[in-house]
């Protein structure tokens, strides 16, 4: 096991309405940081159908969040880990969320990308007055949904709360 802090800061200005959160950055995400970085993980290829966009590079994917009103985080601010998988994620320490919903108060919902995210957020953060909607996870490890389910879901998400 090794100890690992968060790599890279959240992605979201105050013009922010929705906040996708992860459980924490996997090793693909560290290499590159930023959000969803592995190569099949099916979070940016989902919104890259929604929304009928190509993102060629991460900061086409930041710019396109922010002036969309997306926000990316994840709950985790350090454990320690072994490898990407959620399930090996040990002696957590969440972020702060309570600052950061009082400093964008204009975030109406949180969109979950993953059973531990929400899991783990529920834990440290069940009392926060704020829509917690659990998604299916994009992460490769999660076969069992077909992308084009998990797709219908995030759209639904994003047409209820942007």
């Amino acid at each position: 096991m090794q100890s690992y802090s968060h790599p890279f800061p959240p992605i979201l200005d105050h013009n922010t309405s929705i906040l996708f959160l992860g459980s924490f950055p996997s090793i693909a995400s560290f290499e590159q940081a930023f959000y969803y970085a592995h190569p099949r993980n099916a979070f940016w290829p989902i919104l890259e159908e929604i929304f009928d966009v190509h993102l060629e590079n991460n900061e086409a994917k930041k710019a396109f969040c922010l002036q969309q009103g997306i926000g990316l985080w994840d709950v985790i601010g350090s454990c320690e880990r072994s490898n990407s998988s959620d399930t090996n994620l040990k002696n957590c320490i969440p972020n702060d969320f309570e600052k950061l919903l009082r400093d964008y108060p204009n975030i109406k919902a949180l969109g979950f990308t993953g059973k531990k995210s929400y899991d783990l957020f529920m834990k440290y953060f069940k009392d926060l007055e704020i829509e917690k909607i659990l998604l299916p996870s994009t992460s490769p490890a999660h076969a069992a949904m077909k992308k084009e389910e998990k797709k219908e879901i995030y759209k639904s998400f994003l047409v209820r709360y942007l």
